[in-house]
């Protein structure tokens, strides 16, 4: 099972990684606690629509465009064998040439799917290929 607050978190510390930004400045910026933040960003805890905008100001992106890459990230997880494993894990990251890394133990064994990510001309990821 894909987890959805585990592909959010990986997205902002995409983000705040891609800025060479540390946790500490994120987290005065958007008056969040650092640990919550860390734990937000390792998909620990479900982060309110409220935190997430106020993560996003202090990064300053839009929360849509966030919102999007977990879109576009979430599409690819369930399109893969890794999906309807019993297990899945999500690695990002962030910068240009980052890359997501779907690991899942389903029925028939480990299955595994490498998607490589570049930055378009907005600073988000694109999908560039799969394998």
């Amino acid at each position: 099972m894909v987890l959805l607050r585990r592909i959010l978190g990986d997205t902002l510390r995409s983000q705040r990684l891609a800025q060479r930004r540390t946790l500490r400045e994120v987290s005065s910026a958007a008056k969040v606690s650092l640990g919550y933040l860390s734990e937000v960003e390792r998909g620990q805890k479900e982060a309110s629509s409220e935190l997430l905008s106020s993560i996003c100001e202090a990064l300053g992106v839009p929360l849509s465009e966030v919102l999007r890459d977990v879109s576009d990230t979430l599409e690819v997880a369930e399109t893969t064998p890794a999906a309807s494993a019993s297990t899945a894990v999500l690695n990002a990251v962030g910068g240009d040439g980052a890359e997501l890394e779907v690991v899942g133990v389903g029925t028939n064994g480990p299955s595994r799917l490498e998607v490589h990510l570049d930055l378009d001309t907005r600073g988000r990821h694109r999908v560039v290929a799969a394998a």
